[in-house]
């Protein structure tokens, strides 16, 4: 019988149980074993296992996060990592390995092809939905809605108090979230990491809207949004086992000269890690199941190299490789609809 292993690494988010319980539930129907691999890359690092049967998923559909754990491993940044998930592949006797995650996790996933692993199929995942090969990823309907439903009830507070609120959401290098909640949460501005803030522009808007009688505004900021010829604000310079920074400050800091600036009273509100958590939404736990067992017969027709990608309403798959090779950043059309409604 041929083996499996499916792990999950990087950020959590809502729909990655319910690619767990596919690609389960599909290996099973054509006669395979699945191991279910703890906290990512490190869980094969450590050979940190368990198996995978029809009972052990039983249920997980509608459940955030995931039941296998994760982890920010890069094996290529831990002594003798890969060799090690070499080892553990052989003595757990996989044949094929499935790894679900964002551009950290599958380019560690296309490296490992091109070192020695070729049998690995990716699946797409994070809410900042910014893997260019595919149109979406799951994990970003809910964080949207998610940010959505918490634009709605700010404008109440924000109204009633005749205050300017900023509301910061993720999104380290793409503005998905900003943009696509914003909108639909009626923003008045929405600020995102590919343009550089310009805090006079922004100042001229909240302006504009008063008057015309307007005594309270939103402006959604993206995590990752700077200014021009300036760094990202972080919690924290040390970097994580992929060169990433720990974000989260830009809200402060752009409250703080909303308010010198204008004279009008500014809150922040940072919805972080509440955006990855929930049961997934519909979308995603469709597109995660359709994902899973994509995945599975991508393994059953020895087609490994690949990731599976939503085309249209298709599911589709595409060369790892191309997949990481850049990131999905805003639609400009987008954004120009966005802006539309600033001011």
């Amino acid at each position: 019988m041929a083996k499996i292993g499916i792990l999950t690494g990087g950020g959590d988010c809502p729909g990655l149980n319910p690619v767990i319980r596919a690609v389960v539930r599909k290996a099973h129907n054509e006669g395979y074993e699945i191991i279910g691999i703890r906290n990512g890359w490190k869980g094969l690092i450590e050979n940190n296992t368990i198996t995978l049967d029809l009972a052990s998923v039983s249920g997980i559909l509608p459940k955030g996060g995931t039941i296998l754990g994760t982890s920010r491993t890069n094996p290529y940044k831990k002594e003798g990592g890969v060799d090690k998930v070499k080892e553990t592949i052989r003595a757990l006797g996989i044949d094929a390995l499935i790894a679900v995650g964002g551009e950290d996790t599958l380019g560690v996933a296309s490296r490992l092809v091109k070192d020695g692993i070729p049998s690995i199929v990716g699946v797409p995942k994070t809410i900042d939905n910014d893997l260019s090969s595919t149109d979406y990823t799951f994990g970003f309907d809910t964080a949207l809605n998610t940010a959505m439903e918490c634009i709605d009830r700010l404008h109440t507070t924000a109204e009633s108090h005749h205050r300017i609120i900023v509301v910061e959401v993720m999104g380290r290098h793409a503005g998905w979230i900003a943009v696509e909640a914003g909108i639909a949460g009626g923003a008045d501005i929405i600020l995102i990491p590919e343009l550089p803030i310009d805090i006079e522009e922004v100042c001229s808007l909240i302006h504009k809207r008063h008057s015309r009688g307007k005594t309270f505004s939103i402006v959604v900021v993206a995590e990752g949004a700077q200014f021009k010829e300036e760094d990202m604000v972080t919690q924290e310079q040390k970097l994580d086992e992929f060169g990433h920074v720990r974000l989260g400050g830009i809200g402060e800091k752009i409250a703080a000269l909303i308010e010198k600036k204008t004279g009008y009273e500014t809150r922040v509100s940072v919805l972080g890690h509440i955006q990855r958590g929930g049961s997934p939404s519909a979308f995603d736990r469709i597109l995660g199941t359709r994902f899973g067992v994509k995945a599975v017969e991508l393994i059953k027709n020895k087609k490994f190299g690949r990731m599976v990608a939503l085309a249209g309403k298709n599911i589709i798959d595409v060369s790892l490789e191309e997949a990481v090779k850049e990131l999905k950043t805003i639609d400009k059309e987008l954004y120009a609809i966005a802006k539309e409604f600033f001011g």
